[in-house]
């Protein structure tokens, strides 16, 4: 058991670790958000969007991952940027 215990210590400082590189990609997207408010670009970018599915596979396949759950991940990844996009993109 203590062994599990070990390995679920180094998991909880991978969890913060994801969860701090979620923040930073966040706001970055508010940056870009604003920059498209500013440019009169629209928030949705699907081209964009699909580029990064297809890298985000390529990335997963060669580290051995299924490059369809990682996909499944990067999907609410990508929503949650999208969200914060358009946060920034209907501020006053």
């Amino acid at each position: 058991m203590e062994r599990i215990s070990a390995l679920r210590k180094r998991i909880d400082k991978i969890d913060e670790q994801i969860v701090r590189l979620l923040k930073e990609r966040v706001d970055i997207c508010e940056s870009i958000g604003r920059i498209k408010r500013e440019q009169g670009i629209p928030v949705r970018d699907r081209r964009r969007e699909n580029e990064q599915y297809t890298r985000i596979a390529g990335i997963a396949s060669k580290l051995g991952l299924n490059p369809h759950d990682v996909r499944a991940v990067y999907q609410e990844i990508i929503a949650v940027s999208i969200r914060a996009q358009e946060r920034e993109s209907y501020r006053t």
